[in-house]
């Protein structure tokens, strides 16, 4: 007869509140407190995503209407459960993580008219995207903060706020970590924030080209494979894009960079020698070339001609890199001997 006596299930406050003070005996209980702690907040996470599905929080076209999505929502967002539960992630389950990550990206597309509450509410609170970003030092936490900051890099407005917090340059470490899986979510998360918007990217490159380029280098040369191929590739995305014209012209001005594409177009690797043959057409095609951009190419024409005539042949059915390679052999051969106050 125990069935009359069943627990009420909890509501959205219950629940908030029910995993808020287990939270604090995860960060700083007893071990046994610490898993009987993880044990609630699995639970009651657990029910909290219930809630946002049978509340149609999920679907496409989700129901604004649902009061008890509404009251979980804003529970949540008064409490400051979410970044509570990111800064601890790698302290949960593994079950756990998966369904905060759930939540997050949830919470974040729930629209009211015109209104999207959870990234207001993230916009106007820079730790928890400074938290996301973190996430990638830990391999328990990492995948998890990379999927929720890609749910955030879906909005312009917050691109636009990450790209201005200190922490985005703490990619450059993460992007080039010894764990494989991790260092490419890094770089996935990376790229997307600065190829998704163009506004924001443009922006942020133009603001900060020198600390930004610095440690791109880095990264270009790079003993990891993987790390130089995409980044090579990025970094042709980022100079190629009309509205990074200011950024390209900066970067193409200076000798150095050119003489590190070369290097890269003459490396073993065949991706890698196409990748920095993409960038450096650029150097080529630049009307205004430096007298020192000018002065390396003409003092390799014959060598630069020789090399693209027979540059990557295999792929001579692809015809526009069959053009490139025919445009950029006709400029170099142009090339004028430096004048003599260069």
């Amino acid at each position: 007869m125990n069935f009359f006596f069943k627990s009420k299930q909890k509501g959205p406050v219950e629940l908030v509140k029910a995993a808020h003070d287990a939270m604090a005996r995860v960060e700083a209980g007893s071990e046994h407190q610490r898993t009987k702690a993880n044990d609630e907040i699995s639970k009651n996470v657990a029910s909290m995503l219930q809630i946002l599905r049978d509340g149609g929080a999920d679907k496409k076209v989700p129901d604004t209407t649902s009061e008890q999505v509404a009251q979980l929502a804003q529970e949540i967002y008064t409490t400051e459960l979410l970044p509570l539960l990111i800064g601890n992630l790698a302290r949960l389950e593994f079950e756990t993580r998966k369904e905060v990550s759930i939540i997050f990206g949830i919470l974040l597309r729930r629209k009211i008219g015109t209104r999207e509450p959870t990234v207001e509410y993230l916009n106007s609170r820079t730790n928890v995207l400074g938290s996301l970003i973190a996430g990638y030092a830990n391999p328990d936490a990492a995948i998890f903060c990379g999927n929720m900051l890609r749910e955030c890099f879906k909005h312009e407005v917050l691109v636009t706020t990450t790209l201005k917090l200190p922490e985005f340059l703490s990619f450059f470490d993460y992007v080039e970590g010894e764990n494989f899986d991790v260092t490419s979510d890094a770089f996935n998360s990376f790229h997307e924030a600065l190829t998704k918007f163009k506004e924001p990217a443009v922006t942020f490159l133009t603001d900060n080209y020198e600390a930004f380029f610095a440690k791109y280098t880095q990264l270009l040369e790079s003993n990891n494979y993987v790390v130089r191929r995409q980044s090579l590739k990025l970094l042709g995305e980022i100079l190629l894009e009309r509205k990074n014209f200011h950024v390209m012209i900066s970067y193409i001005k200076r000798s150095e960079n050119l003489k590190m594409i070369m290097n890269a177009l003459n490396d073993r690797s065949k991706s890698i020698q196409y990748e920095a043959f993409h960038i450096f057409k650029i150097f080529v095609a630049n009307p205004t070339k430096t007298p020192e951009v000018h002065k390396i190419l003409y003092k390799n024409k014959d060598k630069l001609v020789k090399f693209l005539v027979d540059f990557q042949n295999d792929k001579n059915s692809d015809e526009q890199f069959r053009d490139e390679k025919a445009f950029l052999v006709k400029e170099i051969r142009k090339l004028q001997p430096p004048k003599p106050d260069q």
